[in-house]
């Protein structure tokens, strides 16, 4: 089968801080339908990346491609109107909110309206059935009538996830999806991604490697702002400059 068209490349993607290379000319394609880890040892400049890919950061040099358009010189609404989302900075969850209520608010914002949070409850209304949707799609049904301060963390984080999907986009990133989070919220989560992927695309900035090999199709191995290795994960974690990499850091 013929290999998709990627839909985020990058080409000499460079980031340099007052004479410090923290991304030094990274070439990258993410084929659209796949999920794609960007992965490397601490200091490998995956965050700086990132947040160039995302455009919270402009590169000093280089180009980046989404879905055959220019976006280099793109702030970061201009990219989400596009369809490139970046989770858990996009998607703001209100803790003093219900679960339904955040959901709603994102609802509203896809669709262009002004957040009114005094509006009727009658008008508001007509996003319950979507918000609805979206929560089952996060296992987050049985939870639309608890505060998001109430949820557990992995929840908060399905909640994040299910606010970032009412904007509808064709690209999902997610930095560092995993953190801080219990084995049994992993699991969770990492369902989640897998069937969020089912119809777009996913990059993640991810530090668990059994999250990495489980979830993805291809992964890009950082390491001194560089590209150390790209690959299936069988094949970049028999490469022995990752291996090497790994091992001098530490990094299990």
């Amino acid at each position: 089968m013929a290999q998709s068209q990627p839909i985020l490349s990058a080409r000499g993607l460079t980031k340099e801080f007052s004479g410090f290379v923290a991304v030094d000319h990274v070439d990258l394609d993410i084929v659209e339908g796949e999920i794609h880890a960007l992965i490397g040892p601490n200091g490998a400049g995956k965050t700086t990346c990132f947040n160039l890919l995302t455009k919270f950061l402009q590169p000093s040099s280089g180009e980046i491609r989404f879905d055959g358009h220019d976006i280099t010189a793109f702030k970061p609404a201009d990219i989400a109107r596009l369809g490139l989302v970046r989770s858990f900075q996009i998607s703001a969850v209100f803790p003093h909110l219900t679960a339904l209520e955040n959901v709603r608010i994102a609802l509203q914002r896809a669709r262009g309206d002004s957040f009114d949070f005094w509006r009727s409850d009658l008008v508001l209304r007509r996003y319950n059935d979507r918000a609805r949707q979206l929560l089952a799609d996060v296992g987050l049904s049985e939870f639309e009538t608890r505060l998001a301060s109430e949820l557990s963390y992995g929840r908060k984080r399905a909640l994040e996830i299910a606010t970032t999907l009412a904007l509808d986009p064709k690209m999902l990133l997610l930095d560092e999806p995993m953190a801080g989070m219990t084995a049994e919220d992993v699991g969770r989560i990492s369902d989640l991604i897998r069937q969020v992927a089912q119809d777009r695309t996913v990059l993640m900035v991810e530090h668990n490697l059994s999250v990495v090999s489980s979830l993805s199709d291809r992964i890009t191995v950082l390491a001194q702002g560089k590209v150390l290795a790209a690959g299936t994960y069988a094949e970049v974690s028999k490469n022995p400059r990752v291996i090497e990499a790994y091992i001098g850091t530490g990094h299990a």
